[in-house]
């Protein structure tokens, strides 16, 4: 014998799953997901950023593909950074018009201490029309985390 309510709430339960499901399918299709899970951050085409972890970073600095730019103060550059970086320091009044003078058509594997402020300057690259940044996730924290080298 069926319970009188269950037979009444078993179809609408039911539509309701349905209207779920179907609502949850036409998201992912507008916005292009191909299956669930973040989108990859390994590049940007649109802004010319590629995403790098420690050992792909360091694979670019052995192979002699990028420019270091290392974007923090003075002070934390001095405290150590990658062999060969050249420090910028994002905060500084000036920085876009220092940022100005570097080579647009080299590639730039850009960090700072953590990721905030490298990430940050990305707008400013792409105004002055840099051709290819790489930026390292996670910033000098995640390189020293991964145990590379760092020169004082």
């Amino acid at each position: 014998m069926n319970h009188p309510v269950t037979w009444r709430i078993y179809p609408v339960m039911k539509l309701r799953r349905m209207v779920l499901s179907l609502l949850g399918a036409s998201t992912a299709v507008a916005c292009g997901a191909a299956e669930p899970g973040p989108a990859p951050r390994s590049a940007d085409p649109a802004a010319g950023v590629r995403h790098v972890e420690p050992a792909g970073a360091g694979k670019l600095i052995q192979e002699k593909q990028v420019v270091v730019l290392d974007l923090r103060t003075p002070e934390e550059f001095k405290a150590g950074h990658i062999a060969g970086a050249t420090n910028l320091n994002f905060n500084a009044a000036d920085f876009a018009r220092q940022l100005d003078q570097f080579d647009k058509e080299k590639s730039y594997l850009i960090h700072c201490a953590s990721g905030r402020r490298s990430t940050s300057s990305l707008a400013t690259f792409k105004k002055l029309k840099f051709k290819s940044i790489i930026h390292l996730d996670g910033g000098l924290k995640a390189w020293e985390k991964a145990g590379k080298p760092v020169e004082k």
